[in-house]
Order: structure tokens, then sequence, then C-alpha cells
């Protein structure tokens, strides 16, 4: 099956007991034996859930990968992977990252004796050098949070073979729809479902797929011990969604660029980051492996005045954190997403006070374009 193909179909059948197309939602948290050890391949929905199964199925097959894993968040199963690590492991991360993941590990894990180094992952030569023999993962984000930085996942994989490190792509901001991180030969592949996946803002979730089978059984184990797992509803949700990951990201895509170049043009904007620009310094890169340049864009207006003064004027763009739904979402990574890294690192990955994000929605593009011209005319009043 190809890839449209896949978000409809793959892992998902008619409900034997009534032929319902759509999958139903499994509500329950238990589930009856026909005797000690004999059951219809579900016990407990902690452990797994039919509905949670099916979404997993999905997602697997749409990253090619052998299995996918469902948690209760984005930063559940990033936690999960963490998890799969020792007291003195060390890991290398991209310095450009979603700041949950920066405060996961340098305020939490950190005590528990993980060490966490955040590096520029764009520049291969200075990941070789700084793996330790005690490097056990290579975490990449690839477009980064919020700067749209992009790393060389073969390279990456190719690294992270050589020296017997877990590699790990966060792929949230590409879905599986732009970019196939498995196929590039990184170990794992990992998502926030809230975003893309499910397309709607209306639910929250975590994905990891993967194809080895003995990080497989461990993460297995670490979904069932933990229990920050995905419930029914959500899977359903998440499961609505993909069917029209396709078509959304295209139009995702279509208006993204068409914005990027707004704001190049525009005299406010100091600087615009965004892949399917000629200009970004990762162009060819992004154009080799990804199949389009996804709804994220970035742009520094200068000061954290003229932030304040774009976002508070908007009124289609609506100031929200999160990302990847159907309509169009602007943030100040600063003090919203990124608000626990320290000022003085988020200067030094790029996060300035004047950098503003926007998830371009699936909107007609001119409105969305008319919404950000007319709140920077408005700001020169």
């Amino acid at each position: 099956m190809r890839f449209s193909t896949k978000c409809i179909h793959a892992g998902i059948d008619p409900d034997p007991s009534t032929g319902s197309i759509m999958t139903p939602v499994h509500l329950t948290s238990t589930y009856v034996q026909q005797e000690l050890g004999v059951n219809k391949g579900f016990e407990y929905s902690r452990v797994s859930n039919p509905t949670r199964s099916v979404l997993e199925a999905n997602v697997a097959a749409l990253e090619g990968g052998r299995e996918g894993l469902a948690f209760a968040s984005g930063m559940a199963a990033i936690s999960a992977v963490f998890m799969l690590l020792k007291p003195g492991d060390h890991i290398l991360l991209s310095k450009n990252i979603y700041g949950g993941v920066y405060r996961l590990g340098k305020l939490v894990l950190e005590d528990f004796g993980l060490e966490f180094e955040f590096i520029d992952t764009t520049d291969l030569a200075l990941v070789r050098r700084a793996i330790r023999p005690n490097t056990r993962m290579l975490y990449v984000e690839t477009p980064t949070n919020p700067t749209m930085e992009i790393t060389d996942l073969a390279g990456i994989a190719k690294i992270g073979r050589a020296h017997r490190v877990t590699t790990v792509v966060d792929n949230t901001f590409a879905s599986p729809h732009l970019q196939s991180p498995l196929q590039f030969g990184i170990d794992i592949s990992v998502h926030s479902a809230t975003k893309y996946l499910n397309g709607h803002s209306d639910m929250i979730g975590g994905i990891i797929v993967l194809n080895d089978l003995q990080l497989i059984e461990r993460l297995r184990f670490l979904q069932k011990s933990v229990g920050a797992i995905m419930g029914p509803f959500d899977a359903w949700l998440c499961l609505r969604g993909i069917k029209t990951l396709p078509v959304r990201m295209e139009r995702h895509c279509e208006n993204a660029i068409a914005i990027a170049r707004f704001l190049q043009r525009h005299p406010g904007v100091v600087h615009v980051n965004y892949p399917g620009l000629p200009t970004h310094p990762q162009h060819t890169l992004a154009r080799r492996q990804m199949r389009g340049y996804g709804g994220m864009i970035s742009f520094d207006l200068g000061s954290l005045r003229a932030a304040k003064r774009l976002l508070k004027r908007v009124r289609l763009c609506a100031l929200a954190e999160s990302l990847g739904g159907v309509e169009t979402l602007i943030s100040h990574p600063a003090t919203m997403t990124h608000a626990s890294v320290p000022a003085e690192e988020r200067r030094r990955i790029g996060v300035t006070d004047g950098l503003v994000r926007i998830s371009v929605g699936i909107e007609d593009v001119q409105d969305i374009i008319e919404d950000l011209r007319q709140a920077f005319e408005s700001g020169r009043r």
C-alpha cells in the first residue's frame, strides 16, 4: 500500500462483531478470561487495549517500523526512551530542541545519574568528537523546535552504528508523511501524537516506532510497568486524524511556503527560519531527506517589544502553545515553550526574545497572510 492508503487502512479491519468500518472505542479496564491462562489477547488495558493496539499498528506501518507504542503524551513517550538508559550514561542531544525535553533532562533526569549534553547536531564532525566512552544515546530533533535546523539522518545513523549508540529522532515537526527516520537507519522514531498525527487539537498522546526486537521488548515492559499509556478515546481520536494526514500535510506545506516568502519580504522581519526557503542553511539537505518542508516557521522581529506587539494584534492566528492542528497557532518560544531554558542558553541556541513561531494551519492562505499584514501595519500606527 502507498502512504495515503496506509493512513486509512493499515492495521485497521472492520469490527468482526458488527462490521463497523470505524475502530470501536474499547472503554474497558479489564477483560473476562475463558479460564486460567486463556484469553482473547487482552487482560488489562494498562498492558494493552484493542483501540490503542490498532493505532500502534497503524503508525508503525506509516513509519516503516516493526512496532509502535502509544503513550499518554509526547513527553511520556520521550521519558520511556530515556528509561532505556542507566545512571552514568551520557546522552547527546540537538542543542535546538523542544524546551520540555531540556526540562526533563536537565531538571529531572540528571538527578537520577544521566548526563545530558546539547550540541549542534547539524555538524556531524562535532557529533563524532563529542562521543564519549559512556555515550549511549544520540537524540536528534529535525527540524528543530523552534529554529528549524535540519540534521543529516543518514549521517547520525552511521555515527550511531559505528559507536554502538542508540539513535533517536523526534519526527513530530515533519510527521511520517514528510520524513521516515527509520529508513535512514535511525533506531527509534518518536512523536508527539498531539500534533500532526492527530491534527485537530483535541487529544494528547505520544508514539514510539522502532524495529529492534530487544528495544521493543524493553519498551513494552516500561509501558506496562510505568503505566503512562494512551487512553482508548485518545487513540480513537488520533486514528481518526491520521486518515486525513496526507491531505492536511500537503496544505500545511503549501500554506507555509507562501507565508515564509511573505515574511521574508516584510521589512519588519529580521530573519525567517523555514527549510523550504533556498536561504535556509540546510535547504539542500532538507530537500534530500524530506518529502516536503512542513508547516512550522519561526521568524525574528528583533526585540521582545516587536514580538509582543505583533502577538497582541493578530486576530485569525491564535496565540497558543502546541502546533500541528488545522488552525493556525502563533507563539513566543522564549516565554512559552522554552521558558524553562535559561536565558543565556536560549540566546546561545538562537531562541531570541524577538523570535516568533507559527504553526501554519490549513485555512485559506490569503486570510492568514492578511491577518499577519494587518498585525504588522497596526503595530506601526
